[in-house]
């Protein structure tokens, strides 16, 4: 079809047709079917914007999302890393348990084998950067079940690793570290493509799983080790890893493609981020005590060893509920007031109940509450991110805040248990060596509220505004 006067004067001109106003799709598609490419000599932009313009309608994945179902296959993504998070709990809180059976065996020492306990949740934020990186590369299905495939890889290894320290460092620490730190980071952002006004329940309802399976896993991995030993105790737990994680890991969908990963220094320049990264790295150190100290206090307290995993499993399940508590709560308030609280409540516990309970009864009193707020931070932390940065920035700066994580999972908390325990003698010296530990945990957990109360402040002045 030949070309009328209004577009051969422009195409003498050398200016674009796109300079008169930005048309529309249609209207591109419309010229470039009249007008054969190969009689048109223009300016190369506008072929790069007439291309750009076309290209843009036929992507698969947007890398921006303008809306939020706000439910409908939202609910199976959460269902799906609710599952796996059941497991990456699960295995990773139910340590103290093994760790309790290992010190009586005499293979290391309480903060030696605590060590590799934490280890595996160390490599979470170690390798969170490069973990967006794969999940980005790979998609978040394929990055998800390869992390399956190693958390269940750790603890069957685990079962033929019992007599050797360095073995156990190798499977629970770095391979069962490496699944829980890839499957963690798949599942902690997912859920916020789905929901924007609820996505405080549904981050909940994901870390809800979390605290369920180390509830739930705790206390069949005790009953497996009294009935068929550790060796085969691990083994079960690793193939009904595989078989539910897997499967799970499958169903996960994206709803936009994930921005490129890279170190944002210029994320420092922004108060807000700063007390963030710094308030949550020191709440790390205090939170996985608790889980890891409890089986060990209770013996000191006179509990038996059934009933040491018992109250672990409730520390766990108390968890869970604070989980979905403090996003529900967070969905009302708002992410960070509801984090403030959170961290609170976990200080407060630490350092007002735990030191005097003498018993069993005003243990459990303890473990109830403090992990009610122990599970609100995890929980939180995703949606705060989310609703500070956007979906657009949040795997950054929820990578960037998990990776400074590392100093209180590893340096710190690994000097606090050799330091603070070890030298008073270890657990079997009772409930005396214990409270520097307690002291220095809640002192730190006061710190991380202040930090985030801090943020608050900065988002919000006025007490009762949403933030």
């Amino acid at each position: 079809m030949a070309l009328s006067h209004h577009h051969l004067r422009h195409l003498k001109s050398g200016k674009s047709l796109l300079d008169e106003g930005t048309p529309s799709s249609g209207a591109i598609e419309t010229i470039m079917e009249e007008v054969p490419l190969s009689n048109l000599v223009v300016n190369e932009h506008v072929n790069a914007e007439a291309r750009e313009a076309m290209n843009s309608s036929h992507q698969p994945i947007p890398s921006v999302l303008d809306d939020f179902p706000e439910g409908g296959y939202g609910w199976v993504v959460v269902l799906a890393c609710s599952a796996i998070s059941f497991f990456f709990g699960g295995l990773t809180y139910s340590w103290g348990i093994v760790q309790a059976r290992l010190t009586q065996s005499k293979l290391a020492t309480d903060s030696e084998l605590s060590f590799i306990g934490s280890t595996a949740i160390t490599i979470i934020s170690v390798a969170a950067l490069i973990n967006v990186r794969l999940i980005r590369w790979l998609g978040t299905r394929k990055a998800c079940a390869l992390g399956c495939f190693f958390l269940g890889l750790g603890p069957f290894l685990n079962g033929f690793a019992l007599k050797s320290y360095g073995g156990l460092f190798l499977t629970n620490g770095l391979i069962l570290g490496f699944g829980t730190s890839l499957t963690f980071m798949a599942c902690s952002s997912l859920p916020s493509q789905y929901f924007k006004r609820r996505r405080g329940i549904a981050n909940g309802l994901v870390f809800a799983g979390n605290g369920l399976g180390g509830g739930v896993i705790t206390i069949t991995l005790n009953s497996l080790i009294d009935r068929v030993g550790i060796s085969w105790a691990f083994k079960i737990l690793g193939l009904s890893t595989w078989f539910i994680t897997i499967p799970a890991s499958l169903l996960l969908r994206e709803r936009m493609r994930r921005s490129a990963v890279a170190f944002e220094w210029g994320l420092f320049r922004d108060p807000k981020f700063v007390l963030l990264f710094f308030g949550s790295s020191i709440a790390t150190f205090p939170l996985l005590v608790p889980p890891f100290f409890i089986p060990l206090y209770a013996n000191s307290v006179g509990a038996s060893a059934s009933l040491a995993s018992s109250l672990l499993a409730a520390f766990n399940l108390a968890s869970a509920v604070g989980r979905v508590g403090f996003g529900l709560l967070g969905d009302s308030v708002g992410p960070i007031t509801s984090l403030v609280l959170a961290l609170t409540v976990n200080a407060l516990s630490m350092l007002a109940i735990w030191p005097i309970s003498s018993s069993v009864a005003p243990l459990v009193v303890f473990i109830v509450i403090n992990g009610f707020g122990s599970g609100g931070f995890f929980s939180l932390i995703p949606s705060v991110v989310g609703s500070v940065y956007g979906n657009t920035r949040t795997a950054n700066a929820l990578a960037m805040t998990i990776s400074g994580w590392a100093f209180g999972y590893f340096f710190v908390r690994f000097t606090h248990r050799r330091v603070a325990l070890q030298a008073y003698g270890g657990s079997s010296a009772g409930r005396a060596a214990f409270r520097p530990a307690i002291y220095y945990a809640g002192s730190l957990a006061v710190a991380s509220a202040g930090l985030i109360a801090g943020m608050r402040m900065l988002s919000a002045r006025k007490l009762f505004a949403y933030a």
